[in-house]
């Protein structure tokens, strides 16, 4: 009798302890990305985080409107699709308790010519081309003062406009062009500073193409979001070491050299 009781309490001991990772098990969380790059990239973090016990659905949106309103409403509980400002700007706008937890990756800006191989080749005076639109005229002067071509007012910061520039070691000429012209000025500038979207369109690529790009903990670095209420989950912390493993960066550099950067 003593010896099946001591086998039936230890039976109850063991039922009633389970492994961290297996309690994580029953957990399922729904990510919602944008289709290409974003995608392929969380169909790794879905195969290391199954391997972590966390279970992921992701949710593929054709378009990046919408993303952030489905997490707002609990249509889905994290999102891998936009950058910082972005996600910034999105909460301003509509109010979402909406919160970045990780970084993930960084599309790079870059500096493309055809008559430059260096930058120690560009000519004082030479007209150079940027993004015509508030956000792309900000993000290609940060990259400017990073390589030393210039300066801007520090309270300026993401919201810098040509005003706002306080040096201009070589006098160069910027000229602010439509992002669907940018390609073509190539043609007539020193150099044209193009993002990653509008560079793709036309067959260049940072890693290959570029006489510089932006750093991979540009400001503009994109995000792991998840709502305000959610970021002391466990299944948050879970998402963001699948993410920020070896095995991801290694499929990051592997797939996409530094094309796509990796800010962590």
């Amino acid at each position: 009798m003593k010896s099946r009781a001591f086998i039936a309490a230890a039976l109850l001991i063991a039922a009633s302890w389970v492994h961290p990772a297996h309690a994580a098990a029953s957990q399922i969380v729904r990510i919602g990305v944008t289709a290409g790059v974003h995608a392929q990239i969380i169909d790794e973090v879905r195969r290391i985080a199954a391997t972590q016990g966390l279970t992921l659905d992701v949710v593929v949106f054709d378009k990046p409107d919408g993303i952030d309103a489905a997490l707002a409403a609990k249509q889905i509980d994290a999102a891998s699709f936009e950058d910082g400002p972005s996600l910034a700007a999105q909460r301003k706008q509509h109010g979402y308790a909406l919160t970045s937890v990780a970084t993930t990756v960084t599309f790079p800006i870059a500096l493309y010519s055809r008559k430059l191989t260096n930058l120690g080749q560009l000519q004082r005076g030479a007209t150079i081309a940027i993004p015509d639109d508030r956000e792309g005229t900000a993000r290609a002067l940060i990259l400017l003062q990073n390589f030393t071509l210039l300066t801007f007012k520090d309270s300026a910061s993401l919201h810098a406009t040509l005003a706002d520039i306080t040096s201009n070691r070589l006098n160069l000429k910027i000229r602010q062009v439509p992002h669907a012209r940018l390609f073509d000025s190539l043609n007539s500038v020193a150099f044209a500073v193009i993002d990653s979207s509008d560079a793709a369109r036309v067959g260049l690529y940072p890693a290959r193409d570029s006489l510089g790009l932006e750093d991979a903990r540009s400001p503009y670095a994109n995000v792991l979001t998840v709502r305000d209420g959610d970021r002391a989950e466990a299944w948050v912390a879970q998402l963001i070491g699948a993410y920020h493993s070896p095995e991801v960066a290694q499929f990051i550099l592997t797939h996409y050299q530094d094309s796509v950067r990796r800010p962590w």
